[in-house]
């Protein structure tokens, strides 16, 4: 079964397969029962009050220290806790710290025995040094170290130490009464001293003092005539700065002036750029975008044209070709037709005449209305007898068609209603 202990405490284990046997400073261990035994000592530091009873010093005077140590068993050192083990494995904490306490008793004798009062007295720490020293190296076989020893109190009972404590004490006393004589004394020099440097410091200041406002009234005298030149030369520099100043403001203002031109000038040059651009961006490169399209609009309607009248050259080349063809062939059917007008007017001769002159009369007829188409006002003068207004135009066209008979027969000597009538006659 496991075992467990602090780090104030530790653990040996003995007995079957543990030799030598195991110690454990702080921590836990494995033990089989009836076969190991498990023992435990203390770590904890250990306070002792050491006291030496009347013991006499190397002169012979009795005297009796008390000192306080500070001891423990070192865990952590393997070797001092197996001796340790060794020797007090078993016993209880009391009996660990009254051997431990017979020790540094026996050491803090031997070291008394050897030292005089006045050194124990006089050098405390040469005494504890001593003590520490030796009864660590004898503790340290047993295992145990010494943490600090302090030497508590020294005293004796045949008033060694106050006798010594007198003689120091009248010796003070002395030297205090003389320094107080001396101080006194001192005291009265320096007073009078000080008086005498008072009197004269203050016939000096005087002094001083008369000879200082001398110095102050020609210095301010001084002061005066400096302070008035200072005064019109300030003036006078105040005026030239003055003057110099608006100089300085005047060459600004011109400058400023100069500048504010130039920037007009920059802003000038900058707005007519603007505007070129501006007129650049909105008329010229319209304008010219313009013109390049009604250049591309006049190429193409050129090209058009060209095309068109190609084409209409063609066209017309076709056109006059079959009119030609036309032409030639109605001059032929006209040439046939007038060799067989030419044929019936020999063969009929007047009564061909007439029947050409009478399939004219309404194309006559038509030719004298022509005009009176395209008229929107008639404005007609009546004179003589007969209608009036509108209803005489139809008499005016039968009189003009009624004249064409003695009109183609002054022409042609053909008598236009002697051939209707033969033709009546020759038809009953």
């Amino acid at each position: 079964m496991f075992f467990t202990c602090g780090p104030n405490e530790a653990m040996v284990v003995s007995g079957f397969c543990r030799s030598p046997p195991v110690m454990v400073a702080g921590g836990r261990v494995l033990v089989v029962p009836c076969l190991q035994q498990i023992q435990r000592i203390s770590l904890n530091t250990l306070t002792l009050n050491v006291r030496s009873e009347k013991v006499y010093t190397r002169h012979g005077v009795p005297i009796s220290v008390t000192g306080i140590a500070q001891v423990k068993i070192q865990g952590q050192n393997k070797e001092m806790l197996a001796a340790a083990c060794q020797m007090f494995l078993g016993k209880s904490e009391s009996e660990i710290a009254q051997i431990a306490l017979e020790t540094l008793e026996g050491h803090q004798r031997a070291i008394m025995a050897h030292m005089t009062v006045e050194e124990i007295y006089k050098d405390r720490q040469k005494f504890s040094e001593q003590v520490f020293n030796v009864a660590s190296s004898d503790l340290v076989n047993m295992g145990i170290s010494v943490v600090s020893y302090t030497l508590k109190d020294i005293h004796d009972d045949q008033d060694y130490l106050h006798s010594l404590g007198k003689g120091r004490t009248a010796q003070v006393q002395r030297d205090a009464r003389v320094g107080e004589a001396e101080a006194k004394r001192d005291a009265g020099i320096r007073e009078a001293r000080a008086r005498q440097e008072q009197v004269s410091a203050q016939l000096l200041s005087e002094t001083a003092m008369a000879q200082a406002q001398r110095d102050f009234q020609v210095q301010q005298a001084l002061c005066d005539a400096a302070v008035s030149a200072r005064k019109a030369q300030a003036d006078l520099a105040y005026q030239l700065q003055v003057a110099k100043t608006k100089q300085q403001i005047e060459e600004q203002r011109a400058q400023v002036l100069v500048v504010e031109r130039a920037q007009q000038a920059q802003l000038q040059e900058h707005e007519i750029g603007r505007r070129e651009r501006e007129l650049e961006a909105t008329v010229r490169k319209p304008a010219e975008a313009e013109r390049y399209r009604l250049e591309r609009l006049a190429e193409a309607e050129r090209m058009q044209m060209m095309m068109q009248a190609e084409a209409e050259a063609e066209a017309m080349k076709v056109t006059g070709a079959a009119r030609a063809a036309a032409v030639a062939a109605r001059a032929r059917a006209e040439a046939a037709q007038t060799a067989a007008k030419a044929e019936a007017f020999g063969q009929y001769q007047e009564a061909a005449v007439v029947d050409m002159v009478l399939q004219r009369l309404p194309q006559v007829a038509e030719a004298v209305a022509q005009p009176l188409l395209g008229t929107r006002r008639v404005t007609l003068v009546a004179g003589g007898s007969g209608d009036v207004g509108v209803s005489r135009l139809p008499g005016e066209i039968l009189d003009v068609v009624t004249r064409l008979p003695a009109a183609v027969e002054a022409l042609t000597g053909v008598s236009v209603t002697q051939a209707t009538q033969k033709k009546s006659e020759c038809q009953g």
